[in-house]
């Protein structure tokens, strides 16, 4: 038989099996052409705003290129490189393996085998992430402008909408570290539109099936109206926002106090809160650490680190990181396990460090006697401070440690 039949045959089966939904993957290895540095070529579907279309991914020496075309355009791509160029071709289906083989001594096969996939994979060229908060049509993520309303997340609002996921993903894992049942409320200080409220309120509920009163506490009335306004639309009766300051906020009954991106001592206002209402979970982003900067800036102690403290921007980071370590010591004192590390980094918002507490037993309240523990603690603060030459922390002087 001709070569130009096997071929076709091959082809034939092709064409066949994308018809039919079958189709897996092709194969096509022993490349002896005149692309240099060719060595394999593997062909998959995929959907490509609602086309079908075959990506080829051409594999080089060092680097992989990926091609896709229209099935027309890609069947006449694969004919050539099966009349010279490739020695060996697999086509991979639901129904049968079809192996187009040259073999060395310059004979054809062609020959099947037992399928070696039961299941054609997902053709989607974007594959759908398991989010924990999916778009879908959902009034609160029309209304902030995230989907349109046929729920697709508009091309401006990926970044928000993936920011939303990973807030979600990081406090569900924190949340899972509770007993069953433990978050019955919830205060998102400083809440400003409400993006991460909203999200935090659909997966409680529609997730976790948790009938969890959550409110956002923000200082403008205009943002306050706003998100009261989208909670309503979207029939959310447990939530609800009201206007106020993180200092002024009345916290008792929270198990979960958030505070993303509360700028300077709002940070330790919000710390002070969860603590003096012994929250079971305290969750802050620190934004502006200005108050031990000055502290650091006006006395000016020589240390092992001057010589990098002598330049603002690592001043800046040396106040960082020395006001967030504060703080972790200071929840450790009150009965807290505490974790600090990255919330996210994109293009909306830069870096961020997450300074969680998770309340370890309900005994630690404020005004409690001393523990040995407790004890080292305040050594190590204190010793941090004599050390950077700080005169206090705005939290410890709220807890009058």
């Amino acid at each position: 038989m001709p070569v130009s039949e096997y071929i076709n045959r091959f082809i034939t089966v092709l064409k066949e099996s994308l018809k039919a939904e079958t189709f897996v993957k092709i194969s096509l290895g022993n490349y002896k052409g005149e692309e240099e540095a060719l060595k394999q070529l593997l062909i998959r579907k995929v959907i490509i705003k609602r086309e079908a279309k075959l990506a080829f991914t051409y594999r080089y020496k060092t680097r992989d290129v990926v091609k896709n075309y229209s099935l027309d355009e890609a069947i006449e791509v694969i004919v050539g490189y099966l009349e010279s160029g490739f020695k060996i071709a697999t086509l991979f289906s639901t129904e049968r393996d079809l192996i187009l083989e040259e073999l060395n001594n310059g004979k054809i096969v062609l020959r099947e085998s037992k399928a070696s996939s039961k299941e054609a994979p997902s053709a989607s060229h974007d594959k759908e992430k398991n989010r924990l908060i999916k778009a879908g049509s959902k009034p609160y993520l029309t209304e902030l402008k995230i989907t349109d309303i046929e729920g697709k997340v508009f091309k401006n609002a990926q970044d928000k909408f993936r920011q939303i996921n990973h807030y979600i993903e990081i406090l569900s894992s924190l949340i899972k570290e509770l007993p069953a049942g433990t978050i019955k409320k919830v205060a998102d200080m400083g809440s400003g539109k409400g993006y991460l409220t909203f999200a935090l309120y659909d997966y409680l509920h529609s997730v976790l099936k948790l009938q969890t009163e959550v409110v956002g506490v923000e200082y403008r009335q205009d943002m306050v109206d706003l998100c009261n306004q989208v909670a309503e639309k979207s029939a959310f009766a447990q939530l609800n926002f009201v206007q106020g300051t993180i200092e002024d906020y009345d916290a008792r009954n929270v198990n979960l106090l958030i505070a993303l991106h509360a700028c300077d001592t709002a940070t330790d206002d919000a710390i002070f809160k969860g603590i003096k209402t012994n929250a079971e979970l305290i969750v802050v982003a620190p934004c502006c650490h200005k108050q031990i900067r000055r502290e650091i800036e006006q006395n000016k102690v020589k240390n092992d680190v001057s010589f990098l403290t002598k330049y603002g921007i690592f001043l800046e980071r040396q106040a960082e990181m020395v006001t967030d370590g504060i703080r972790a010591l200071i929840l450790e004192y009150f009965g807290y396990k505490t974790k600090v590390f990255e919330f996210i980094s994109d293009a909306h918002t830069p870096k961020n460090v997450l300074v969680v507490g998770v309340k370890k037993s309900p005994n630690s309240l404020v005004g409690s006697p001393m523990s040995e523990e407790q004890k080292v603690i305040l050594e190590k603060i204190k010793a941090s401070k004599e050390y950077f030459g700080i005169g206090y922390h705005h939290l410890e002087r709220l807890l009058n440690l």
